[in-house]
């Protein structure tokens, strides 16, 4: 299962010496204590909208709180998820990397402690760009299915289940098949591609853009509804060359 999971996330070492033990007696997610103020209340509102969890909060020790039995509406499965990542054997550290260039949207990449690393759990950082999810434009569905509390919870899933993005265009992957199942508990439109797509759409020739576009889609028993995301990848990042590159990974 580790080597499953190593393929899927970026190959890099975060440092993590910010937590003493006891904040890991409660949960085994954590926000760094840098993130602001205005990014953490944008991610426990997405968050708690996901869910349905209206209690759902961080802590002044930065652990990841909620109650499962105060809930109104929201994904069972992502409830379920974020049950998994707070009680489980690896701690994810949730950081802000905001207009990083080598993060796009999200990324989950390896952790390493300062200090007494041998009695701490293994752990995963999460980095969240918050700014890259300001960038996007397109159909209120699309937009509502693909923001930063979509991104985090793509990134726990790799962590708690070991799940594997796309490798080609024929899918979606694991991880976001299990990311689609909770979108569909909540009325929403499911991610219908890993990759996205070239969208040509007129720039201004004095700018420096590469627009993009990633589909979802609503199915019924007579038709397909498809919704957009657009946004400009080199202000975002995620391309390398002229390959298609995925958003989250």
């Amino acid at each position: 299962m580790v080597l499953k999971l190593e393929r899927n996330i970026f190959h890099a070492v975060i440092v993590i010496g910010c937590f003493c033990l006891s904040a890991f007696a409660n949960s085994h997610v954590l926000l760094k204590p840098d993130v602001s103020r205005a990014h953490r209340e944008e991610l426990i509102a997405r968050l708690r909208v996901i869910t349905g969890l209206s209690n759902l909060n961080f802590e002044t020790d930065g652990t990841l709180r909620f109650d499962v039995n105060q809930k109104s509406g929201g994904s069972a499965s992502a409830r379920e998820l974020l049950s998994q990542a707070v009680q489980g054997a690896n701690v994810i550290v949730l950081e802000d990397a905001s207009s990083r260039s080598d993060v796009a949207f999200c990324r989950v990449v390896r952790g390493r402690w300062t200090r007494d690393g041998s009695n701490r759990p293994p752990a995963y950082v999460v980095l969240i760009d918050f700014t890259d999810f300001r960038q996007l434009s397109g159909d209120p569905e699309a937009r509502a299915a693909f923001d930063v509390g979509w991104g985090l919870l793509h990134e726990i899933d790799h962590v708690v289940s070991g799940s594997e993005d796309a490798k080609d265009e024929t899918g979606t992957g694991d991880c976001e098949d299990h990311i689609n199942e909770m979108r569909l508990e909540v009325g929403l439109p499911v991610r219908a591609e890993y990759f996205f797509t070239r969208a040509y759409l007129k720039a201004d020739a004095t700018f420096n853009a590469r627009y993009v576009r990633l589909s979802f889609e609503r199915r019924d028993d007579s038709q397909t509804k498809r919704y957009w995301l657009v946004w400009d990848a080199v202000s975002v990042g995620g391309l390398t060359g002229d390959a298609q590159r995925a958003l989250v990974r």
